[in-house]
């Protein structure tokens, strides 16, 4: 019997789940495009409150996508943000998948 043909996933099907949540999205998309941010740069940029950043930030850290460097700068707490090449990576999969969606989808 000649081996069975491993069906092609739908590219619906390998889109990142955890960059897909708009909240993690806009996050993902505001570092894409810049080398670093500033917490409070991207808390006034995706519109989160304190709290919902930081547990999306956080999600997005344990996937090493993120990297969170915190600091403090002379007694002020100061945190920066970067996506790691895992997370650059990732990002541009889940673009190429999204566009790839759409173009398969019927007029």
């Amino acid at each position: 019997m000649p081996p069975e043909k491993k069906a092609k996933e739908s590219p619906i099907m390998e889109i990142d789940k955890l960059i897909h949540e708009p909240a993690r999205l806009s996050i993902m998309a505001n570092l894409y495009v810049v080398e670093s941010a500033d917490f409070l740069f991207l808390m006034r940029q995706t519109g989160l409150t304190f709290g919902n950043l930081s547990s999306h930030l956080s999600k997005l850290e344990k996937a090493e996508y993120v990297y969170i460097k915190k600091e403090f700068v002379g007694k002020k707490p100061h945190t920066m943000l970067q996506l790691t090449k895992k997370g650059r990576d990732a990002f541009m999969e889940y673009r190429k998948n999204m566009k790839q969606v759409f173009e398969e989808l019927p007029e």
